[in-house]
């Protein structure tokens, strides 16, 4: 006699399936991007005006650094003026300071390390939480506790491309952000060692140009990057 398959008992070994998390818009626009600029500045009215810049050269994906001053404000009025774009809040180093960088809006938060109160908290939300990593073993310990994309810091003082590709080797399913010291010319050979982004940093935000409020070189570099960033796919 034929039994009903919604009457068949589950095998007591089978695990209970976790809930999917949300959709995390932010993961597809950094994969989208092949990059992430990274923002620090003195004072809030030039982070504006930098990061502004930034976007005028094509830049669709921004994190400013929490110790940056009026840094909640910029992230603020960013939202508001470009909401079809993605904007974060970077070197966040607790649980206190995340929640104020996703009360002013924030779409992903990235840390130098792993924060796990921060990475639990954000789960199930659609913010995004990007921890960072350096040996397998701690890529391991953020992936097991929930972490869908990792940041590889500080990259380029462990080798660079070298080490990029070492690294993701084990864990080709899991996305991994190039951190540190990476220059627009090398945007290329990062992806092709397995990132799936990178960081850049003073290779936009020239400090140099930033001391000059030399916001149109800005723009400039935002505009290379972009470019360089879009022949860049894997």
């Amino acid at each position: 006699m034929l039994v009903a398959a919604a009457q068949l008992p589950l095998p007591a070994s089978q695990p209970r399936r976790r809930d999917p998390p949300h959709p995390q818009k932010a993961l597809a626009a950094i994969l989208r991007s092949r990059f992430i600029a990274c923002l620090r500045a003195k004072d809030a009215e030039t982070a504006r005006q930098a990061a502004h810049a930034a976007v005028r050269g094509g830049v669709s994906v921004l994190e400013i650094v929490m110790s940056t001053p009026g840094v909640l404000e910029v992230v603020e009025d960013l939202r508001r003026s470009y909401p079809s774009l993605t904007f974060g809040v970077g070197t966040v180093l607790n649980a206190d300071d995340a929640k104020k960088a996703i009360t002013a809006g924030a779409q992903f938060l990235m840390s130098p390390g792993t924060v796990m109160e921060i990475l639990c908290d954000l789960e199930q939300s659609e913010v995004l939480y990007i921890p960072g990593v350096l040996t397998p073993t701690e890529v391991i310990s953020a992936r097991d506790a929930g972490a869908e994309v990792v940041k590889v810091y500080p990259v380029s003082v462990m080798g660079g491309e070298m080490y990029m590709s070492a690294l993701k080797k084990p864990f080709p399913l899991l996305p991994m952000v190039a951190s540190q010291g990476i220059t627009i010319g090398s945007i290329k050979s990062y992806m092709e060692a397995g990132a799936s982004a990178v960081v850049l940093s003073d290779a936009i935000f020239n400090k140099q140009l930033i001391g000059e409020r030399n916001f149109i070189g800005i723009s400039a570099l935002a505009n290379q990057a972009t470019l360089q960033a879009s022949q860049s796919g894997r």
